[in-house]
């Protein structure tokens, strides 16, 4: 049974095609959504999303010539330099956010995804599972990138900015990530999960 969140109207949960809606008998709200192979889809996105994920994190991020110099930064320059400048919290939270909740994120669903492409349950499904969903909302890709967008603007007056292969992999990776959770059924894996016991 599915209660309707606008009206409170119970419904029995049926199943219908894909790419469709249920819809609630009294007021037309949405119940819930058939999205199409929102397995196979979420596991392509997220492989893609890792490969991404390890380019934006190994190669360079920005270089910044300057005088005749120049430095390259990555990922990981930039949680450095705030540990460096004793502002610790900041740097891990910049750490946390724009790298470890993705990373674990991305391999969360790839641990859970994975047998379920050849039809079988990975160990501790519910805890890893409740894990990755609880962590998204805590990867805030898209906001580190706004505030390299701004940085580069204000250093482009000062010295000459060449953007690395990691940005635009970082760029697409939200992207990516973005069409990850849109793709994704949470009621399709907790009904494997269901079916097993």
């Amino acid at each position: 049974m599915i209660a309707c969140h606008e009206c409170d109207m119970l419904h029995r949960v049926r199943t219908v095609p894909d790419g469709s809606v249920a819809q609630c008998m009294r007021c037309g709200a949405v119940l819930y959504h058939q999205k199409k192979d929102s397995l196979d889809r979420t596991l392509a996105f997220t492989i893609a999303g890792l490969i991404l994920f390890v380019i934006a994190n190994t190669y360079p991020f920005l270089a910044i010539k300057s005088e005749g110099l120049m430095q390259q930064t990555t990922l990981m320059t930039g949680v450095k330099e705030l540990y460096a400048q004793r502002m610790e919290a900041l740097a891990l939270l910049v750490l946390f956010t724009s790298i470890l909740a993705p990373a674990v994120h991305l391999v969360g669903m790839l641990y859970v995804l994975l047998p379920l492409k050849f039809n079988r349950l990975p160990r501790m499904l519910p805890r890893v599972f409740r894990l990755v969903q609880g962590l998204q909302p805590w990867g805030m890709m898209e906001v580190f990138m706004l505030g390299i967008l701004v940085s580069v603007v204000k250093l482009a007056k000062t010295a000459t900015v060449v953007p690395g292969i990691a940005l635009y992999s970082f760029l697409v990776l939200i992207f990516v990530m973005a069409a990850s959770a849109a793709s994704l059924d949470p009621k399709l894996i907790w009904k494997r999960w269901e079916q097993s016991k």
